[in-house]
């Protein structure tokens, strides 16, 4: 149930960061998951990053996964820099936004 809460999570992260509306391209995507560990990083185009890795954790009576990410865009209107990093645990979602 947990990872769950902490899939939806990262779910509305990823759908809240602003969509501009132009055609981009991946120009980086690495992924490497394994049994207990994943980690990925992507690049758009457009100015996108987005990096996270997680971990699940086993507990006496549950497994949960542990998440810590960051993701960041350029917004094509301001010139500025928009950042968010996070972390997600068996107690939530924990972000913390930053603005260059």
């Amino acid at each position: 149930m947990k990872f769950l809460i902490v899939l939806i999570a990262l779910f509305a992260v990823a759908l809240a960061a602003p969509h501009e509306h132009e055609d981009a391209d991946i120009v980086k995507l690495h992924s490497q998951p394994d049994n207990k560990h994943y980690n990925w990083d992507l690049e758009t185009s457009n100015g996108i990053h987005q990096h996270e890795e997680g971990e699940v954790k086993d507990y006496e009576k549950d497994h949960a996964i542990l998440v810590h990410g960051s993701y960041s865009w350029k917004d094509h209107h301001d010139g500025k820099v928009h950042s968010v990093t996070y972390y997600a645990d068996d107690h939530g979602f924990h972000p913390k936004v930053e603005h260059n």
